[in-house]
């Protein structure tokens, strides 16, 4: 799989299915699966058992990962953009810097 470019923290925006057009926060990102757990974005029930860490058991709410291809970036300026990378010099090792840039407005994002 290629190098995934939405990352933890990131605010993006779900572009296609049941969650269209919700906006959130990063919490996790699965590269090896290609999944994006997003901040109220696919909230599902889970049935608990009562254990040591959880006194009661019950139903409990949690975020479900979504395919990180349902997701884009979300700028600044509250737009949808797709990110690129440039290189900005070298580090004291000779390995270049690597930093993402959103595409529409040229923006270092780190």
């Amino acid at each position: 799989m290629a190098t995934s470019k939405i990352k933890k923290d990131d605010k993006v925006k779900v572009i296609t299915g049941k969650y269209k057009d919700k906006v959130g926060k990063v919490l996790s990102v699965d590269h090896k699966n290609g999944k994006v757990v997003v901040e109220d974005v696919n909230v599902v029930t889970k049935h608990t058992k009562p254990s040591a860490a959880n006194r009661e058991g019950g139903i409990v709410k949690t975020e479900a990962p979504i395919d990180i291809s349902n997701v884009m970036y979300l700028d600044k300026n509250g737009k949808v953009s797709r990110i690129g990378f440039t290189f900005d010099g070298v580090d004291k090792n000779g390995k270049p810097i690597k930093k993402r840039v959103v595409k529409t407005t040229g923006d270092i994002i780190d």
